[in-house]
């Protein structure tokens, strides 16, 4: 479904694509990931969205941030909304959806291929909003997770549906060996 003078932007939704990843049990290279569509077409753009907590003094999510931002992703942030709810638990909220929705309408005149790492339904009327303008939609979620990651009616809007799964050889993260209690133990005393 792709061609190679097609030009691709990548819209990736970072907690939407990371929950689909976990859910599947793999980390995502995100190295790989953009050299897998390099290959595939003319690379425009690749964007990143995500919500950040601005008043800790470290996010786990920084280094990830950091780094696609030198290494040719382009980043849209805000800050995440912190509150508690009914319930007395700490919630946090950041939608990326409308950004997300802008810079695509803003790009298909510019791209012939928009590929949507996300599952949210809410994107239906985009897609079918960037279909009209002559541009190919896929997206990449996952049907492999229970629950289904993605929206039925996403699905079925795009013009291509590509699992998440089937690209865990290609944009996997290689598996970590598991930290055993025992290693550390004998790191520590070779370090006496």
């Amino acid at each position: 479904m792709f061609y190679r003078d097609e030009r691709l932007a990548l819209f990736i939704d970072g907690s939407n694509l990371y929950a689909a990843a976990r859910a599947l049990g793999f980390d995502i290279d995100y190295k790989l990931l953009r050299s897998e569509f390099v290959r595939r077409g003319k690379l425009v753009r690749a964007f990143y969205y995500t919500a950040l907590l601005e008043d800790q003094e470290y996010s786990p999510i920084r280094p990830l941030v950091d780094w696609l931002d030198y290494n040719g992703f382009t980043m849209v942030t805000k800050p995440a909304k912190e509150f508690t709810d009914s319930m007395g638990r700490r919630k946090v909220k950041g939608n990326m959806d409308i950004e997300l929705a802008v810079d695509a309408m803003e790009m298909a005149e510019r791209i012939d291929h928009m590929v949507l790492f996300s599952g949210d339904g809410d994107f239906r009327p985009l897609v079918e909003g960037v279909q009209r303008k002559g541009v190919r939609v896929s997206v990449v979620s996952t049907i492999r997770s229970q629950p289904p990651m993605i929206a039925d009616d996403l699905r079925r809007q795009a013009d291509n549906f590509i699992e998440l799964d089937e690209l865990r050889e290609v944009i996997g993260r290689p598996p970590r060996p598991p930290r055993r209690e025992d290693d550390e133990e004998q790191n520590d005393s070779d370090a006496a």
